[in-house]
């Protein structure tokens, strides 16, 4: 079915610099190319050893302690030579704990913005699928083991698969070090395992692989294994694929309005140049309105949408209140009276509520936010939020972003143009 034709949407007040990152990290990536079977290699080893911390199938609890050796002796270590917690490889990371532990293996995932602006180009140089709702994690197989961790590092299941190396079996083939790590989002309702990206695929890594290879990749290889088959005695959960498309017209369309085995919760688009790069990038987007997904607008811990917009911001040194973004963005400051008063430190996640004084902005860059403190976040979030994030949050309440905005920045002759080039993966 074709999606209805849609007129032009009347030019949107600028509130980032969306594109000129997304351009940045286009070039950036070309030129810092790094290590990544070493590293691929040294995260598959980290996730599986660090299993015994835990026990099998334990529920995520709000901590992780994966310490080896006293983490205050390592840290004092790296600023003494000048490096940060998300610098450090695999193998010393597994050193940390709690907190730091928890912010270092959430940035080990491909982190989507929040779109607030359209990329240009939508249709020739963007995927689009419907994401599933449920847990993001790794899901790592490796030496006759499959586990799976959430971004807080928390162990969400370990369980024999048919992955490459996931399961103990004497027909299994293949030398031990072959390993694979499978970005995910585990769906409660049926118990499976949607995989939206291949990091490594049998000690091959596809970290500095663009996101039109690693989805063909996934889509071509992972059925092969039996991983996509029902549960059995080897092979506890099932795994699956999902269509993704080309966002011209029709792709977007029947990403938004299709049927999916699984609860929608927005939509996610990818450069199909971007490699797999850790933490926030531009280069991954996520969407929501109230038609594909239930949580558009961010709940408190009661199921309820505030009155006023909440944000969790990083409290640093000087007082300044940042985003997670690199570089931070920052939303204000603290005295140091008000910080020593509270009890806080730097690192502390805050939340605040934005006032109605809002967020004003000056030629696109954010001036002031009217935020009022609200008290320490939730101790197992990893980070703070992004800036896109806030800005998405800031637009639902007030002018979001329509998904027929999306359909008319679409030119109705690319999608002609590039027609051919439509890919679907289906499982």
């Amino acid at each position: 079915m074709s999606p209805p034709d849609h007129r032009r949407p009347i030019k949107r007040a600028a509130i980032s610099d969306q594109q000129r990152r997304r351009d940045l990290t286009l070039l950036r990536q070309e030129q810092n190319r790094r290590d990544a079977q070493l590293h691929a290699r040294c995260l598959a080893s980290t996730v599986i050893s660090l299993q015994s911390h835990q026990s099998p199938e334990s529920e995520p609890g709000p901590e992780l302690d994966i310490e080896i050796e006293p983490a205050y002796e390592y840290l004092r270590e790296e600023e003494e030579s000048g490096q940060t917690v998300k610098d450090l490889d695999v193998s010393r990371a597994s050193r940390l704990k709690g907190a730091e532990a928890r912010k270092w293996f959430a940035r080990q995932l491909m982190l989507p913005e929040w779109m607030i602006d359209v990329p240009d180009r939508l249709s020739q140089d963007w995927f689009v699928f419907a994401r599933p709702a449920g847990k993001r994690c790794f899901v790592v197989s490796s030496n006759g083991a499959t586990v799976s961790r959430l971004r807080n590092g928390s162990i969400l299941h370990r369980f024999p698969s048919a992955l490459p190396n996931g399961a103990r079996r004497r027909d299994a083939s293949g030398p031990a070090q072959l390993y694979c790590i499978l970005d995910c989002i585990f769906h409660e309702l049926d118990q499976t395992y949607y995989v939206i990206d291949m990091v490594c695929w049998r000690g091959y890594s596809l970290y500095d692989c663009t996101a039109e290879f690693r989805l063909f990749w996934l889509n071509s290889k992972l059925g092969e294994t039996g991983a996509c088959d029902p549960p059995s005695h080897y092979h506890k959960y099932r795994f699956s694929v999902i269509p993704v498309y080309n966002c011209d017209q029709n792709g977007l369309y029947a990403a938004y309005s299709g049927e999916v085995p699984y609860v929608k919760d927005g939509l996610l688009f990818y450069n199909k140049h971007a490699h797999y790069q850790m933490g926030n990038t531009p280069l991954a987007l996520v969407w929501k309105d109230d038609k594909c997904s239930q949580y558009v607008i961010d709940t408190n811990s009661d199921g309820q949408v505030p009155n006023q917009q909440q944000a969790v911001l990083d409290l640093q040194d000087d007082g300044k209140l940042t985003t997670s973004d690199d570089p931070p963005v920052v939303f204000g400051c603290l005295d140091g009276e008000m910080i020593q008063k509270s009890g806080l430190h730097s690192g502390s996640l805050l939340r605040f509520a934005i006032n109605e004084g809002g967020l004003n902005f000056v030629e696109g860059k954010l001036e002031r936010a009217d935020l009022q403190y609200l008290g320490k976040a939730n101790r197992a979030r990893a980070f703070a939020d992004s800036y896109s994030k806030i800005m998405f949050q800031h637009a639902a309440r007030r002018c979001p972003l329509k998904v027929n905005d999306l359909l008319a920045s679409i030119n109705p002759s690319d999608d002609q143009e590039h027609k051919p080039c439509d890919t679907e993966m289906v499982g």
